[in-house]
């Protein structure tokens, strides 16, 4: 019998969202007869599964009581699916000719025939993402993706990313068949070459009204200017920096990330010249540059301090940067960006060798507006960068990944940024000592990670929380790679850590089957403690089989998601896991080591587990 609690709403005019996290509790939508109608009616406009994957039954159950209450759906013109679990019979249950926001996510088990669907049934869409795992040949994509987008003639927003093996020539001449009135344009992956036919195609339906017809004629007459473009390539070059600069001069934010097989050739790698050419975006607010080592070991090598110095005088409107890669920028360079943009309020910097604490000596003589700032692994950073960061009172975010000279004397400034409610600390040198500084302060942590903190052991987060702002606001905690984290610990959040819904333990080898059973009963503990909605275990070689019993319902109430990558639990022939997915359908078990949730995963999961 599933346990009933009233919807969750979140007010966001002009719609109300249904959460998730109420749907996956409640399957019984009958609201009390006093329910206001027009509540009733708005409670439908907007509908997202983003933190758990629904199966068909579910899917159909609320999506059937949706039409049902509102005159066949009409009233629905947002839905957000996790279709983790979702196959080809379920696109008709969530297609509807009323929708005008599509977010289909982690498509593993959908093929590219959902593409036509969408084209023909929803013909009013604005705002459309797939994320679809890579199948079949290219061809058989393309024309299933050219179909689509022939019936799509009015989307604003386009997200399109392909998972898989990574090849990048499936999007080859989309450029041709893209509606006329598209305002956002993410794509994942695409060669270099094809991005640069894209944006050529692009700037020829912004310049000219005789262009040809490639089989898109759109209603509504002129073309709108493109404001935001994302794109993955297999390399970023001055070429394709430039053309974008001179084709797209409306552009708002700009997201490209290149993934090099090899060292770029000189002729063909981006330069001090492709940066500089970015001032002529003269409303660019956002920019992310982002190298990744993914297939490759590299770096822009080509880019120095007078990079940036030309990047920071002539794009001073940025409010957002992302750079990754920059091995040859100083603290001169990225400095120039902390003091130029005045405006600035995200900034993240990763892979930064030559980063030092003189990047940040002066900040407090510049007005510091700064929301959000991630330093992925710096190796050079101390403390001394955090209490100067310490003076932006208005700081929400701080991302410290992998910068291992972090120490307790950090964490004295951190707990005085009253706003801060994301921390990561991942592999810094903290100890116990700086654990409980942190907890007198006045932060509301809402997530917190210490992951491969390994001089922090059980007493130190005892300290933490119970402390009397992050014992209450905590709502995420990792504590994965801590070999001092046993069952002591895990049985102080089951008792004090009230609203934490997401615990990551991994790698943590001395919790035991015990600690299972008092995070299956958290709820008892204490009035009002919320129950754990996603759990990660992956490596917990302390777990025997049997605590596997304790996934058994009604313990363990709302779990959307539990990660058993190698622990015993994930024995072959295991009848209870069995018994477990029969109970538990809306249940994602991940068993590929992936991290919370499988965001970047879900691509090479096998569609079903099987214990026989």
């Amino acid at each position: 019998m599933c346990q009933q609690v009233s919807p969750l709403l979140r007010l966001s005019s002009p719609f109300i969202i249904l959460c998730s996290q109420s749907l996956s509790m409640s399957f019984s939508l009958s609201p009390s007869p006093s329910f206001p109608k027009f509540l009733m009616r708005a409670l439908f406009v907007c509908l997202a599964w983003q933190t758990f994957s629904p199966d068909a039954q579910t899917v159909a159950h609320i999506l059937g009581r949706t039409r049902t209450r509102t005159n066949g759906g009409g009233l629905l013109k947002s839905l957000t699916i996790n279709c983790l679990r979702l196959d080809d019979s379920c696109v008709p249950l969530f297609l509807s000719p009323h929708l005008h926001d599509l977010n289909l996510l982690s498509c593993s088990l959908l093929s590219y025939r959902l593409l036509p669907s969408i084209g023909e049934t929803c013909p009013n869409l604005r705002v459309l993402t797939l994320e679809l795992v890579e199948q079949d040949s290219p061809e058989i994509f393309k024309c299933n993706l050219v179909r689509m987008l022939k019936g799509c003639l009015y989307l604003e927003s386009f997200c399109l990313k392909i998972r898989g093996t990574g090849d990048a020539s499936a999007l080859q001449s989309i450029e041709f068949f893209l509606p006329k009135t598209l305002k956002i344009l993410k794509l994942q992956p695409l060669l270099e070459q094809d991005g640069i036919h894209l944006i050529n195609q692009l700037q020829v339906d912004r310049t000219f009204s005789e262009t040809v017809d490639f089989g898109i004629i759109s209603p509504l007459g002129p073309c709108v200017p493109l404001q935001c473009l994302s794109l993955v390539l297999d390399i970023i070059s001055d070429d394709l920096i430039i053309l974008i600069t001179n084709s797209l001069p409306l552009l708002i934010e700009l997201d490209l990330e290149d993934r090099p097989h090899q060292e770029p050739l000189l002729h063909n790698d981006l330069t001090n010249n492709g940066l500089q050419s970015l001032g002529s975006c003269h409303h660019l607010t956002s920019l992310s540059l982002i190298r990744s080592r993914r297939n490759h070991q590299v770096s822009f090598k080509r880019i120095n301090d007078m990079g940036m110095f030309l990047l920071s005088e002539g794009c001073k409107g940025l409010e957002s940067v992302r750079l990754c890669g920059f091995s040859k920028v100083s603290d001169a360079g990225f400095a120039s960006i902390l003091h130029s943009c005045q405006r600035l309020k995200k900034f993240e910097v990763r892979n930064a060798l030559l980063l030092s604490d003189l990047a940040f000596h002066d900040l407090t003589g510049v007005p510091c507006s700064l929301v959000e700032v991630r330093l992925f692994s710096c190796s050079l950073l101390t403390c001394e960068t955090v209490k100067k960061l310490a003076c932006s009172s208005s700081l929400e975010v701080l991302d410290l990944h992998g910068c291992r000279s972090m120490a307790d004397s950090c964490l004295r400034s951190i707990s005085c940024l009253h706003r801060l409610t994301s921390l990561n600390l991942s592999g810094a040198d903290v100890t116990d000592h700086g654990i409980s500084i942190l907890g007198q302060g006045s932060p509301p942590i809402t997530h917190l990670c210490l992951r491969g903190c390994k001089r922090v052991t059980d007493e130190g987060l005892s300290l933490l929380l119970h402390s009397r702002t992050i014992g209450k606001s905590l709502s995420a905690l990792d504590l994965g790679y801590m070999p001092r984290i046993s069952d002591k610990a895990i049985l102080t959040i089951a008792k004090v850590g009230i609203g934490i819904t997401e615990l990551s333990i991994r790698c943590c080898f001395y919790v035991t089957d015990s600690s299972m059973e008092v995070l299956a009963m958290k709820r008892r503990f204490q009035d009002g403690s919320k129950p754990l909605r996603r759990l990660d275990i992956y490596k917990c070689s302390g777990l025997s089989v049997n605590s596997i019993k304790s996934l058994k319902r009604p313990l363990f109430p709302g779990l959307h998601w539990l990660g058993i990558g190698h622990t015993r639990l994930t024995g072959k022939g295991n009848a209870i896991l069995t018994e477990i997915f029969e109970e538990r359908p809306w249940l994602t078990l991940c068993l590929d080591g992936c991290e919370m949730g499988c965001h970047d995963g879900w691509q090479f999961h096998i569609p079903e587990y099987r214990w026989s």
